[in-house]
């Protein structure tokens, strides 16, 4: 063989090998939350594994469900609905595969966030989701201002008049049911006594309209209202109350004495999923420490590995180590399932609410 003939000979063994490579390369098709795949942690990801290809679609708990459904859960190898929108959408639609626990770390996540989603999804024996990010609802307050507003009720004390604020959805409701000594989450079974939680909220909430300032619909709106000095205290997400101590250090996040309202991000595969592998891959990638480090600084939540808190960016961590020492974690209140039928109930009472004059 001539040196010509040599050399084409390996450039086309080169060629060959690539296009072997290319067809043997596989996608991950991502089903998720805005944040949650920034392109830093995908870079990472292709670089360790070049032969899989990550695709991402921004979705929310209704569309994750509404996609699955229409296609039977395919066209998707990974998704992220939040803990208590699993079960049901599972058992009406059947859209998930369980997983297989043996391919998760789950030795590296925090034990109480791994509990409270098995017990959220686990059916027939089968458990179909792990944790990724968490959050909470809490209150935000000015603590020169309004420094002993502890819990949702204190938004409607007498001596914070017009200077209070919350939201009118569901949160409220249930964080109020709290504040009135009930267990709103153990109620879920009870359809008459969550009924008669909500009339007892629903009058404590309208006698409450006298006292708040305004309520409020996105964090956008809360953050304005709070640096105005217009509102001293209010209902508030935890991201949000953790950005605006990065504004002025007098707004700080309390999580309420009766426990902040949790919220967990999930992992779980689609049925008709074909990247299994990949999508494992995926799940124990984002839960090493310099990824988790990465991820929550996009997504502004807090990774459900152990040490989550620990791993926040710099500029997060001071607010939230204020917010969350290990008695409010330990108090925290995971959303649960949510039975069919009662966010009509729930909606009843938010529109009683909203009509209601002011006292």
């Amino acid at each position: 063989m001539t040196g010509k003939n040599r050399i084409a000979a390996a450039l086309c063994a080169v060629a060959l090998t690539s296009i072997a490579s290319m067809a043997q390369a596989e996608t991950l098709r991502l089903l998720t939350w805005g944040g949650y795949a920034p392109d830093t942690v995908i870079k990472a990801f292709e670089a360790e594994y070049p032969d899989i290809n990550v695709e991402v679609t921004l979705s929310n708990n209704e569309e994750i469900i509404a996609k699955l459904r229409a296609t039977g859960g395919s066209g998707y190898d990974l998704a992220q609905p939040s803990h208590d929108r699993i079960m049901a959408a599972q058992q009406e639609y059947n859209i998930y595969k369980p997983l297989d626990l043996a391919k998760v770390e789950t030795d590296k996540m925090q034990e109480n966030l791994l509990d409270a989603v098995k017990t959220n999804t686990t059916i027939d024996g089968n458990i179909y989701a792990v944790p990724h990010q968490w959050g909470t609802s809490g209150i935000v307050v000015d603590k020169t201002k309004a420094g002993d507003v502890k819990d949702w009720a204190d938004l409607c004390k007498e001596e914070y008049k017009g200077r209070t604020s919350m939201r009118l959805r569901r949160t409220i409701l249930i964080g109020m049911g709290y504040s009135l000594g009930y267990d709103p989450f153990a109620l879920y079974a009870d359809p008459a006594g969550y009924q008669k939680m909500l009339d007892a909220v629903t009058e404590k909430m309208i006698s409450c309209k006298s006292i708040v300032k305004t309520y409020w619909n996105g964090g956008d709106d809360l953050s304005t209202l709070l640096l105005s000095g217009e509102v001293v205290a209010s209902e508030a997400w935890d991201s949000t109350a953790f950005k605006l101590y990065d504004q002025n250090q007098n707004f700080i996040y309390v999580p309420p004495s009766t426990g902040a309202l949790t919220w967990i991000d999930t992992f779980v595969i689609p049925r008709k999923g074909r990247a299994d592998d990949a999508a494992y891959k995926w799940i124990n990638f984002v839960m090493r420490p310099e990824i988790v480090t990465m991820m929550s600084d996009s997504t502004g939540a807090i990774s459900a590995v152990k040490g989550g808190i620990e791993l926040l960016p710099e500029d997060k961590k001071a607010a939230v180590k204020l917010a969350f020492d290990d008695a409010a974690i330990a108090n925290m209140r995971f959303f649960a399932n949510i039975p069919a039928g009662l966010e009509d109930m729930e909606g009843k009472a938010l529109e009683r609410i909203k009509a209601a004059t002011s006292n």
